[in-house]
């Protein structure tokens, strides 16, 4: 009899307490356990399979089955509704980065910098071509558009009562499988978190925890707090109805990262709430299957999560998105997120002229936790919505006194305490810029002849008669003797310990290995690299751009790298260089700053029209108080990179459009054919097993 009494747990509570399961076994394994991830992705691709065509179907026979009058108020009211909504929410986003802490950063060199991202085409993405091309491809708001079109165009067809007939019975029969699916909830979920607790690796944390922590801070926020709050104080519906209605979805989409599996579940859900409540007047109870579709496919709930990204990554990177850069910011922002974020993101990159390879921590953080916290906002969107315009088309839109002042009584101090409480958790941890440490604490990867170093050339080091050809004075000597340039960040440095590293100084150690010889490194001035090289005191010195100037003057290798022009400027000054048309603009009040090796005078006039030039000896002179009139170093992309992880209050701008990227080479004697064709063989073979690639992927990116 006791246990007759019992009342069975609910679907809702035994998805919990098998997400709770699965989190325990995630943490106290150290793998997935066997068949979870292939348990899991079933699952999520059960729940994707129903997804489109319900939207599809839901939004043919929701629009089809309106009176034209009807589609007109809908379009109207939900309007009025949207609108504000989603202006709401946009503020609460964008005033988050607020809590960020006044940490100094900079990032390594990433080829994504420099990398020209085509921008989505806006009519490719809305107006299908071919519409089953776009079902195939998944692109949702072009399937949204037909499927909106096609209900316009069923409305206006007579006797299309049976259509309509067999549209539903269509969209019922996924709904019953999209049910029986979610009986396999409990399951999966458990599957889900296990699998994602127990591979999630830590270090991907580092860096993260400020974005993630105000992401998770303003979905709790607007979902939990705000969203329905606002409910509650305009409609019939109460706060914990409103909580109640989409318990499963919204504990579902967490599980699952995904709000595009739940929206049948969250459709039906809302539809038995008005029907509860009596809210059905006229079309009303049909509104959440093509309101719910349709917030999908807009820039609405946890799609804004994206904006947030590109301010994160802008402070994290070492830049900064002003106030002033916001409105641009929503403006071109917002209709990328009509499509897919990970197209969104890269764009909104480039057009703020932040590294691409913030990109990379855009996916870890997605697949981290911040996708379950976007899939939460939007279900809570789309339910708010869906009530608001329902009850405003059925008429039942109305003012709840009591509720609203209880609301400005009780959101207002917390939303303000949980910003609070989030910059005072960011201010108190012991942060400790890690750029530079990063930076100059690196040792060769693989390649360690026995070297030496010296300070500068010997005293008779230009006297010296040449003698036979390169090869044959190495093999004599026993050593390859290179000449390095000082301040040649990322080319040839000091690490920590002193020792002399870089890109240019492995390459060479794994040169002297292939000859069988030791390594001498020699520090020299530009000026006597050719000197040098003709007297065969030194066989080859650290790269160069292959520019007239140095055609004349060296001969070159093949090019064994490349460089992207960019500039080097202060981070509070970097909307001023993001194009080439701004910097010619402002030719006659700019004095740019040009290392030596870089200074290609006829290059640089024809591109920039620009006389206010100057020559540095060295990079370093930018950062000296004597300086600190010129207002930007013209430079390659990766050794400014450098530079801004020595000095993370400059920023790395590669203006656009990006000009071509200049090739670098090593300068050996002259008339040395020998030795000239052996270096072009020996770097082809080098690119060809990826050994430089390797190398520039460790000294340039950091990786």
């Amino acid at each position: 009899m006791i246990i007759n009494k019992l009342k069975a747990p609910s679907l809702t509570m035994i998805i919990l307490i098998a997400m709770v399961l699965g989190l325990l076994a995630g943490y106290y394994s150290e793998q997935a356990f066997y068949g979870t991830e292939m348990m899991a992705k079933a699952f999520v691709t059960l729940l994707q399979m129903t997804a489109l065509p319900y939207i599809s179907l839901s939004l043919i026979a929701g629009i089809g089955g309106l009176q034209p009058t009807q589609g007109l108020t809908l379009m109207r009211k939900g309007l009025l509704v949207l609108i504000p909504l989603m202006a709401l929410c946009l503020l609460v986003v964008l005033t988050g980065p607020a809590a960020f802490p006044d940490w100094p950063n900079a990032s390594f060199y990433s080829a994504n910098t420099v990398k020209e991202i085509e921008q989505v085409g806006l009519v490719d993405l809305f107006i299908p071509s071919n519409p089953f091309t776009a079902f195939a491809d998944a692109l949702i708001p072009a399937i949204v558009l037909f499927s909106i079109l096609m209900g316009v165009g069923l409305i206006g067809v007579k006797d299309n009562k049976a259509t309509l007939h067999y549209l539903g019975q269509l969209q019922s029969a996924i709904a019953n499988i999209n049910s029986l699916t979610m009986k396999l909830a409990p399951l999966a979920v458990f599957c889900i978190a296990q699998s994602a607790l127990a591979t999630l690796q830590t270090q991907q944390i580092d860096g993260l925890f400020v974005y993630i922590t105000t992401a998770a801070a303003i979905m709790f926020l607007l979902s939990f707090i705000v969203l329905p709050a606002i409910v509650a104080i305009l409609t019939p519906f109460y706060y914990r109805e409103v909580i109640l209605v989409c318990r499963e979805g919204l504990i579902t989409a967490f599980a699952t990262g995904s709000f595009f599996v739940v929206i049948p579940l969250v459709a039906e859900k809302i539809k038995a709430l008005l029907q509860l409540r009596h809210c059905t007047h006229q079309s009303a109870d049909q509104l959440p299957n093509i309101i719910v579709p349709i917030s999908f496919s807009l820039p609405v709930g946890g799609k804004l999560f994206a904006l947030l990204f590109i301010i994160f990554s802008a402070w994290f990177s070492g830049e900064r998105i002003i106030i002033g850069d916001y409105q641009n910011l929503v403006l071109q922002g917002l209709p990328q997120l009509f499509g897919s974020i990970f197209l969104a993101v890269p764009v909104l990159l480039d057009i703020f002229n932040i590294s691409g390879s913030m990109f990379d921590l855009f996916v870890v953080s997605e697949n981290l936790i911040v996708s379950r916290l976007g899939a939460v906002f939007s279900v809570m969107f789309a339910v708010s919505l869906s009530l608001l315009i329902a009850t405003t088309v059925s008429g039942q839109l109305r003012m709840v006194w009591k509720r609203l002042l209880r609301f400005l009584v009780f959101v207002p101090p917390v939303a303000l305490g949980i910003l609070l409480m989030i910059s005072e958790v960011f201010d108190s941890i012991s942060h400790q810029y890690q750029g530079y440490e990063k930076f100059i604490n690196r040792d060769f990867t693989t390649y360690k002849v026995k070297s030496t170093y010296l300070k500068e050339p010997a005293a008779n080091s230009l006297n010296q008669t040449l003698t036979g050809n390169t090869l044959t004075r190495i093999a004599m000597r026993g050593k390859l003797r290179v000449g390095y340039f000082r301040d040649d960040l990322p080319y040839a440095f000091h690490n920590k310990q002193g020792k002399l590293v870089g890109f240019d100084i492995e390459i060479m150690n794994m040169l002297a290995a292939d000859l069988g010889v030791d390594v001498e490194f020699v520090r020299i001035y530009r000026k006597d690299t050719a000197p040098l090289l003709e007297s065969g005191y030194i066989d080859i010195a650290s790269g160069m751009p292959l520019i007239p100037e140095n055609m004349k003057d060296y001969t070159l290798t093949a090019p064994y790298s490349e460089q992207t022009i960019a500039l080097l400027v202060k981070t509070d000054r970097r909307s001023s260089f993001n194009t080439w048309q701004k910097i010619v603009d402002q030719k006659d009040d700019l004095l740019l700053g040009v290392p030596e090796a870089f200074f290609y005078r006829n290059g640089i006039r024809t591109h920039l029209g620009h006389n206010n030039i100057w020559e540095l000896a060295s990079p370093r002179l930018l950062f000296n108080e004597k300086y600190q009139n010129i207002d930007a170093l013209l430079f390659g992309a990766a050794s400014a990179s450098a530079w801004s992880l020595l000095y993370p209050n400059y920023s790395v701008v590669v203006p656009k459009p990006a000009l071509p990227p200049l090739l670098l080479a090593f300068p050996i004697t002259r008339h040395d054919y020998d030795f000239e064709h052996f270096m072009t063989n020996w770097i082809a073979s080098k690119k060809r097993n990826r050994s430089i690639d390797q190398l520039f992927d460790y000294w340039i990116k950091g990786q």
